[in-house]
């Protein structure tokens, strides 16, 4: 739940809670049983702070959701966005998987994609338990990668709300991404199905 969710059922520490399947799914809490409710229960607060880096957490207006805005040092968000990149749907690399992803920012040797590819073959090898097939498989995955088509390349990027989509639009309209690099706000809405949420996104990340 976020924290309008947790405000709007008054939850409290203890309590009994009804919950249904939304969208015959995913659970949801609809209704606190009152009755059942522990004398003196204390509130739920909602997490100010990232629970791993600490940084204290943000909510952008009209956003339900509070985010950790310490992007580039964020050990979750820097795993998250290089497991992102190397998926299938994005630059398929399948020589990789995430639990090496996982050791390598532990270790500091990585922290963005292009780390992954300057790391050549006597840094896969460093990796404990990292045999010889291991690295050979993992430098064909990334070389593989190099070939990847560039909307896809797009979309491993991890851009705020640019998913598969807007990465087709996008690259079907900008021919390269020193071209969307390059655009400005309005030749950025001017893209089919590009509004201005996105637009400030990619202009962010750029």
């Amino acid at each position: 739940h976020n924290a309008d969710q947790i405000a709007k059922l008054d939850l409290h520490l203890g309590d009994w809670v009804w919950v249904e399947k939304g969208g015959e799914i995913i659970p949801k809490i609809t209704a606190v049983d009152l009755g059942r409710r522990p004398i003196g229960a204390p509130t739920v607060v909602f997490a100010a702070d990232c629970p791993d880096c600490g940084t204290p957490l943000e909510r952008q207006n009209g956003e339900a959701q509070h985010f950790c805005p310490n992007a580039e040092h964020c050990p979750p968000q820097i795993k998250g966005r290089i497991e992102h990149f190397i998926h299938r749907r994005a630059m398929d690399v399948d020589g990789i998987g995430i639990e090496t992803v996982d050791r390598l920012v532990d270790l500091g040797w990585v922290r963005t994609p292009a780390d992954l590819y300057d790391l050549g073959a006597a840094g896969w090898a460093r990796l404990d338990k990292f045999k010889e097939k291991s690295v050979a498989n993992a430098l064909a995955s990334l070389e593989a990668s190099r070939s990847i088509p560039y909307e896809r390349v797009l979309f491993a990027l991890g851009i705020r709300f640019v998913g598969e989509t807007v990465a087709k639009k996008l690259a079907k309209h900008f021919k390269s991404l020193e071209a969307i690099q390059r655009a400005t706000f309005d030749e950025l809405i001017n893209v089919d199905e590009i509004g201005e949420k996105i637009a400030i996104a990619v202009q962010q990340y750029f």
